[in-house]
C-alpha cells in the first residue's frame, strides 16, 4: 500500500496537490489550535469554522472566490461575540452558540437558494483530491501570513494567553492581541474548508494542539508537537484516504483522534493513569 501510494505521489498531480495542501493546512493549524487550546477558546474555532458557511454560499451566488465571503463573515463572528460579550450579562459560551448557530442555519439556507447539494457536500466534508494550483498558493500564502504574525507577536500572546491582567498592567493591547488571534484563525478555518471541510475544521484545529497540551507544559514545545502531530495525521490521513477510498478530511481527524487516544492514555505527567496534574508554566524569555 506504501508503494503504491508512493507511486501515486510520483505520478498523479492531483495527489501530489493534496500532499502539500494537507501539510501546510497541518502545519498552521497545528501552531494557532495551540493558542486556542491555551486560551480555553475551542469553542471560538467551532464558531467560526461553522458560520464562514453563510459566506461561502454568498460567494458562489456571486461567483467570486469563497476566501472573500468566508473571510468576512468570519471577522463579523468574532465581532459579534466580542459585542454580546461584552455588551450583555450572558457569558461567552452563549454569545457563541447563539452566533455560529444563526449563522451556519443562514448558511444552510443559503446553500438551498443556490441549489448545489454537491457543493454542499464538499463544503461540509471537504476533498482534498480536488484543489487546484490556485487553492496551494492561497493556502501557502495565508499559512505565510499567520505563522508571520505569531512569530512576531509571539512574546504578546504568551502573556496575554497565560495572564490578560499582568498583559495590560505591562501595557499590551489585549484587545488587538485577541482579534489579531481571531482573524488569524478565521483565515486558517477558511483555508482548511478545501481539505477537510467546514465540520471537521475545528478537529484539526483543537485534537493536536489537545494532545501536545498532555505531553508538555511548554508553550514552544507544545507549538512545535501540536504542528508535528498535526501535518503527520494529514499526511497519514491522506494515505488512508487513498489507499482505502475514504472521506479524506473524515480520515485525517480520525488519525489526529487516534493520537489523541495514545497521549491521553499514556502521557507521562499528565496520562490516563496520572492523578498528580501538571499546569503549564510561562517560559523564561
Amino acid at each position: 500500500m506504501i508503494s503504491n501510494f508512493i507511486d501515486g505521489l510520483i505520478h498523479y498531480e492531483f495527489l501530489q496537490n493534496a500532499l502539500i495542501t494537507c501539510v501546510v493546512v497541518g502545519l498552521t493549524s497545528g501552531v494557532v489550535g495551540s493558542f486556542i487550546v491555551l486560551r480555553g477558546m475551542s469553542l471560538m474555532g467551532d464558531a467560526i469554522s461553522h458560520a464562514v458557511l453563510p459566506g461561502v454560499a454568498i460567494s458562489y451566488m456571486l461567483g467570486i472566490n469563497y476566501i472573500i465571503g468566508a473571510t468576512v463573515f468570519g471577522i463579523a463572528t468574532a465581532g459579534l461575540i466580542g459585542v454580546i460579550g461584552q455588551k450583555s450579562k450572558l457569558k461567552n459560551d452563549a454569545a457563541i452558540g447563539i452566533v455560529f448557530s444563526s449563522f451556519f442555519a443562514l448558511g444552510v439556507i443559503l446553500i438551498s437558494f443556490a441549489q448545489s447539494s454537491t457543493d454542499l457536500y464538499h463544503i461540509l466534508f471537504g476533498n482534498v483530491l480536488a484543489v487546484r494550483q490556485s487553492d496551494i498558493m492561497l493556502t501557502l500564502g495565508v499559512a505565510v501570513i499567520v505563522l508571520s504574525f505569531i512569530a512576531i507577536f509571539y512574546k504578546e500572546l504568551l502573556v496575554s494567553s497565560f495572564d490578560p491582567v499582568m498583559a495590560e498592567a505591562y501595557g499590551l493591547n489585549t484587545k488587538l492581541i485577541h482579534y489579531g488571534l481571531m482573524f488569524g484563525l478565521t483565515l486558517v478555518a477558511v483555508t482548511a474548508l478545501q481539505t477537510i471541510g467546514t465540520i471537521l475544521v475545528v478537529a484539526l484545529l483543537i485534537t493536536p494542539a489537545s494532545t501536545a497540551y498532555l505531553l508538555t507544559n511548554k508553550l514552544s514545545h507544545m507549538i512545535w508537537v501540536s504542528s508535528i502531530i498535526s501535518v503527520i495525521s494529514s499526511v497519514v490521513g491522506l494515505f488512508f484516504s487513498y489507499s482505502f477510498n475514504l472521506a479524506s478530511g473524515a480520515a485525517i481527524v480520525m488519525t489526529a483522534a487516534f493520537f489523541f487516544i495514545l497521549a491521553f492514555i499514556f502521557s507521562p505527567k499528565q496520562g490516563f493513569f496520572k492523578t498528580k496534574k501538571v499546569g503549564m508554566e510561562i517560559e523564561k524569555n
